[in-house]
């Protein structure tokens, strides 16, 4: 049975919020935030990157550093805006087919006087961990650094989604990393913005390639 949409929108977020917390008490889950902490301590601006089916656990884990979080303007979109509120983020809507201008401008703004946001490279349809050009205008826009964040399971489900969403299982071994942080230049040309835009692709499939070994070893 189909759940209909103004349903899903009420009971969704609350249940997801529910279902995080009680799984994530079960999960023995290893950080290396070292990459971060000199931005954190130096209270930096940071553009954070994850793909899109690797994002599960962070809202519960950061939900406390008050991120703004790009989310699309659909109805997934609007799920996952009031999914992330009740761990204490904050959306900015668009996307890279939807207002995406608009709200790469507002979270420069927000980068600009001090904050840190969240993208999600890959989405809202993909293709899968492929990085599009938004976040690297984001950073020209900003001078904020790009920090990747990748999380690792040791026992998982991955769902018939485009993204192939993972779910860590209850009780498996979790490893959430940061990378080193990524500056790019403000006067890149468009040669310079497509090396850049590489550059943080090969990082965050690097980084979550380690944290993948790293929760099996």
């Amino acid at each position: 049975m189909k759940i209909p949409a103004p349903l899903a929108l009420a009971v969704g977020p609350a249940l997801g919020g529910v279902a995080v917390r009680a799984l994530a008490r079960t999960l023995r889950i290893r950080r290396d935030e070292s990459a971060a902490a000199p931005l954190w301590a130096a209270r930096e601006p940071i553009i954070y990157v994850v793909w899109h089916g690797r994002g599960l656990l962070l809202p519960y884990l950061y939900g406390h550093r008050r991120c703004h979080v790009l989310a699309s303007r659909s109805r997934d979109g609007e799920l996952v805006a009031r999914w992330i509120r009740r761990f204490g983020l904050e959306p900015t809507r668009g996307s890279s087919s939807r207002g995406g201008s608009e709200a790469l401008r507002r979270l420069a703004r927000l980068l600009r006087s001090g904050g840190e946001v969240v993208v999600v490279p890959d989405g809202p349809r993909g293709p899968r961990e492929v990085l599009k050009a938004g976040v690297i205008a984001l950073a020209r826009l900003s001078g904020a650094p790009i920090v990747p964040v990748a999380v690792g399971a040791s026992r998982q489900w991955r769902l018939g989604s485009w993204d192939e969403f993972r779910i860590p299982k209850p009780f498996a071994r979790c490893v959430v990393r940061f990378g080193e942080p990524i500056r790019v230049p403000a006067g890149h040309g468009r040669a310079g913005q497509e090396a850049a835009r590489k550059e943080v692709e090969a990082a965050l499939r690097g980084l979550s390639w380690r944290v993948d070994e790293e929760a099996h070893a």
